[in-house]
């Protein structure tokens, strides 16, 4: 029996796709033990706190970490190289996938595993059922990209709204060190608010008008592809919107609060 050269490509693809979840999953650990190590020297906060709460800590120690990854990795691929160029690869952007691009989507594959496993062992101390829904639809759709090779784009697309999520974990973090009071908590409310309203609200218009004015392309995706990319992404929006509005509301109430302080200070 001989093996046929698409044969091996398929099985190389294979490999780095679970080499790419496995690395994911092993960067989650180090980090893990890594915030664990860190966090006493830095904050001192850090050993006051009970166990859960300090588990919550180092969990969000590399969802952060995941974040800014996968953030770089799509600026990169959607802006700096070519790899989703439509003057360079036509109407066949939609099949665009390269080797990184697989072991970016792997490794997040590996985060939503690693993060899942730790909700499931803790529920609901690290999150409620929408976390649930929320990693489970996103690796649906990283795992039918990824081993399609189709809709690249828009996974990166969605996968760069993540860069809201050092910002979440700030607030979390100055929050639990007692630190909800102060300017930087402040600042950062600000900034989660503008970065969410960014990332996560007017980038998803920009995908669904991409969508539209590209469904020639879109029409080419395999069926279970095509339909999840009119389902995903809209309840991904939907949910957005809901923690935009509670984003919203904290902060106006923190810069009520600010604005008050100021007052009774003069």
């Amino acid at each position: 029996m001989t093996t046929s050269f698409d044969d091996i490509l398929v099985s190389s693809r294979q490999l780095l796709l679970l080499a790419s979840i496995c690395c994911g999953a092993l960067m989650c650990k180090i980090v893990y033990d890594l915030t664990r190590f860190i966090s006493p020297l830095l904050f001192g906060v850090y050993g006051k706190l009970d166990s859960k709460v300090r588990m919550e800590w180092n969990n969000r120690g590399f969802s952060t970490f995941h974040a800014v990854l996968t953030s770089v990795a799509s600026i990169y691929l959607l802006v700096i190289s070519d790899q989703f160029d439509e003057n360079v690869h036509g109407d066949a952007v939609i099949n665009s996938t390269t080797r990184l691009s697989e072991s970016v989507m792997g490794i997040s594959l590996g985060y939503f595993l690693s993060d899942l496993a730790m909700i499931f062992w803790h529920f609901p101390a690290l999150g409620g059922i929408e976390y649930v829904f929320h990693h489970f639809l996103s690796m649906f759709a990283i795992i039918l990209s990824v081993t399609s090779g189709q809709s690249q784009f828009y996974i990166f697309i969605v996968l760069l709204s993540e860069a809201t999520t050092p910002f979440v974990n700030l607030r979390w973090y100055l929050d639990t060190s007692g630190q909800k009071g102060s300017k930087a908590y402040t600042l950062n409310g600000i900034a989660l608010f503008l970065g969410w309203l960014v990332a996560r609200i007017l980038l998803f218009i920009y995908f669904f008008v991409h969508m539209y004015l590209h469904f020639h392309q879109v029409k080419q995706v395999f069926p279970l592809g095509f339909y999840s990319l009119l389902t995903i992404p809209p309840a991904l929006a939907v949910m957005n919107l809901i923690w935009f509005w509670k984003i919203t509301k904290g902060m106006i109430k923190t810069l009520s609060k600010a604005k008050t302080s100021g007052m009774k200070k003069q």
